[in-house]
This record gives structure tokens, C-alpha cells and sequence, in this order.
């Protein structure tokens, strides 16, 4: 087992640096971290959503071709010296894959996870037209 101590910054810099890494999008960490994957006909998205409610804190829409998510976390005020947990609203927008069926999304929420499937489908098949070639 390790134990996480934090040491009081010997001067500016450490604490500069730790700004870059906490806050998005200077650093590598949003408060919502996703993953997203093509299964079969199927584009679906991950997101790490820890300790909501599901019916009340997080909303899932689709315009234009793009998935938003959109969260928040209220804050219960309390007297703590330390916090690494994100409060307020934030969100995620990404692109969806071309032929992705918006009228048919499916959500679900469990165990902090949110997995969203949107039915891709398929593409038409290529068409070929007829010249018609008039000679002089």
C-alpha cells in the first residue's frame, strides 16, 4: 500500500507545474475522460462519470453530426484543506462517424460509467451513372 503525501512547494515553480497538469486543456486531465470505439455497426462512447445521478446530473444530445455530454457535479461545501474533485458543469462534444443514426441512441450509467451506442448505417452502395456520348 502507498500513501500519498504532498509536500508544501519549496518555492513558485512546483506550483506552476502542478497548474499545467490539473487543469484542462493545458494539461492531460478534462473532468470528464472519455474513450470511444467503432463495435460492429455501432460507434460507442465511455465516459467516467463517477458519482452522479444519472437521471439528474447528466444529459446526452446529438446535432449536426456531433455527441455532446454534458455533466455537474454540485459541490457540498465543507472545511477540507485538499480537493481534486471537479465540481460545477462540463462537457464533451465529439464528432460521430458518418451514418451514425441519431434517432436511435441508447444510454446507460452504471457503476460511475456512462456507455452511450449510436447505430451506424450502412453506407449506399456506390452508384455508377451513363455517360451518354454525343460524337461530332
Amino acid at each position: 500500500m502507498s500513501t500519498l503525501v504532498r509536500h508544501p512547494a519549496g518555492g513558485l515553480l512546483p506550483d506552476i507545474w502542478g497548474l499545467f497538469d490539473a487543469t484542462w486543456p493545458f494539461g492531460t486531465r478534462h473532468p470528464m475522460t472519455i474513450e470511444d470505439f467503432v463495435e460492429e455497426d455501432t460507434y460507442v462512447l465511455r465516459a467516467q462519470l463517477p458519482g452522479l445521478y444519472a437521471a439528474k446530473d447528466i444529459d446526452v444530445s446529438a446535432t449536426d453530426g456531433a455527441l455532446t455530454i454534458t455533466a455537474k457535479r454540485e459541490e457540498t461545501k465543507k472545511d477540507h484543506q485538499r480537493s481534486e474533485f471537479h465540481y460545477g458543469s462540463f462537457s464533451r462534444t465529439v464528432s460521430l462517424p458518418t451514418g451514425a443514426d441519431t434517432t436511435k441512441i441508447a444510454a446507460e450509467y452504471r457503476r460511475g460509467v456512462l456507455e452511450v451506442r449510436v447505430p451506424i448505417a450502412a453506407p449506399p452502395e456506390a452508384r455508377r451513372g451513363e455517360i451518354e456520348v454525343q460524337e461530332d
